[in-house]
């Protein structure tokens, strides 16, 4: 039997075989490309969906409405309102589709975050970002009410015929808004007749107040109560609602600056105190008004008249620094040339400073006082005859 030679020389079957076995090999090494390309191309597409998903699914997938909005509604931020719990209001409101429509488009739009809490008129059924624009935009505004010092209810008019409006005029002005085509507006009659004729208490006139108020003229009922500040009024509410609204604020900070049930001073009582530091708004400059009230409690101590003018002017509604003849001698209960004591109710709004004033008077002698340069200084004096003397200088000054 012979046998093929030795070396690299292989029969036909053996080339066939050893081929077989290549070609298995190759397909082997194929199949583990084909593997590792799969889990590549597996985990490729596992970081775009898992990394993009986020922005497939909160741009394309998130609820939204398209564009400004339709129709009006009136929406309210609360002092400390988080992005997110202004989100949820706006949706439960129908002014966006979802919570996540707004709080996508706020993360892109930073002037979100200096938001201030207060009434905001924006439209139902709005985008995201037009929910956003309208909120950060001040003229989306709404009810905002400022109160000065020595603001009284009514309006006043000045010597020259300048009109400033009162609290119930500037109460009025933040009422309105124009729903749907329609303005919304309280009128400063329809405060004045709420003031009037509703309980005092239930409308949040603090207890130490409730007896003066309900014995004071009905239009005059709350003068003084409403404290100079920031206030906001919700459109479309009612008079006594917005009276309530006010007056919680109103009295929180009267009572945060001293006036309580338990305030006194000279056996003044609280709403007395009141009264007091609100002529000492009207007579005086702030550095000047411990002195004023000062002036207020010695003459109270002896049961001489204030003599005050700006509380003969008070029913007059007119804003002038001195009086008329004819009007110190027309009678009435806030004619302090006739009468004794203090006035029944405040005659305007007082501020921190007058309040303060009123409750820690400046220790001293005088009883008389006027003033003397036109920066608004006053001269206090002790005696009648140095009076008459400061006056001369106000004269001389062009103060007086």
């Amino acid at each position: 039997m012979s046998h093929p030679p030795p070396g690299p020389f292989l029969t036909r079957r053996e080339e066939l075989a050893a081929r077989r076995a290549e070609l298995r090999e190759n397909a082997r090494r194929r199949r583990r490309r084909g593997v590792l390309v799969l889990l590549a191309a597996l985990l490729l597409l596992g970081v775009v969906f898992g990394g993009g998903a986020y922005l497939v699914g909160s741009r394309f997938f998130t609820d939204d409405f398209d564009g400004p909005g339709e129709g009006d509604a009136v929406v309210r931020v609360i002092d400390g309102d988080t992005t997110g719990q202004i989100a949820t209001m706006l949706a439960n409101r129908g002014v966006v589709a979802s919570r996540e429509a707004f709080t996508e488009a706020a993360a892109e739009d930073s002037r979100i975050l200096a938001i201030q809490p207060g009434y905001y008129q924006v439209k139902l059924k709005m985008s995201g970002t037009a929910a956003v624009a309208a909120l950060v935009d001040p003229g989306s505004r709404v009810g905002r009410l400022e109160v000065r010092g020595g603001t009284q209810l009514d309006d006043t008019r000045s010597p020259d015929g300048t009109v400033a409006p009162g609290v119930l005029s500037l109460i009025a002005a933040a009422s309105c808004a124009e729903l749907d085509g329609t303005r919304t507006c309280l009128t400063a009659d329809d405060l004045r007749q709420t003031m009037a004729t509703a309980d005092p208490a239930s409308l949040g006139v603090p207890e130490w107040a409730v007896e003066d108020v309900a014995r004071a003229e009905p239009g005059r009922r709350f003068e003084g109560l409403i404290t100079p500040g920031l206030y906001d009024v919700a459109p479309g509410t009612s008079a006594a609602d917005v009276w309530k609204s006010l007056l919680a604020v109103s009295v929180a900070k009267l009572e945060s600056d001293g006036l309580t049930g338990d305030a006194t001073h000279d056996g003044l009582t609280a709403y007395q105190l009141l009264v007091l530091s609100s002529i000492v708004e009207k007579e005086g400059i702030t550095p000047d008004m411990p002195k004023v009230a000062r002036v207020i409690t010695n003459r109270l101590d002896v049961n001489q008249r204030l003599e005050m003018d700006s509380t003969v002017n008070y029913p007059l509604d007119l804003q002038a620094l001195r009086t008329t003849a004819e009007a110190r001698a027309t009678a009435g209960p806030y004619n302090t040339y006739q009468n004794t004591g203090l006035p029944p109710t405040p005659i305007a709004a007082a501020g921190k400073n007058a309040i303060a004033a009123g409750l820690a008077p400046e220790p001293g002698p005088w009883t008389f006082f006027v003033r003397c340069q036109t920066d608004g200084t006053s001269c206090f004096a002790t005696s009648l005859a140095e009076h008459q003397a400061n006056v001369g200088r106000a004269i001389a000054n062009g103060a007086f």
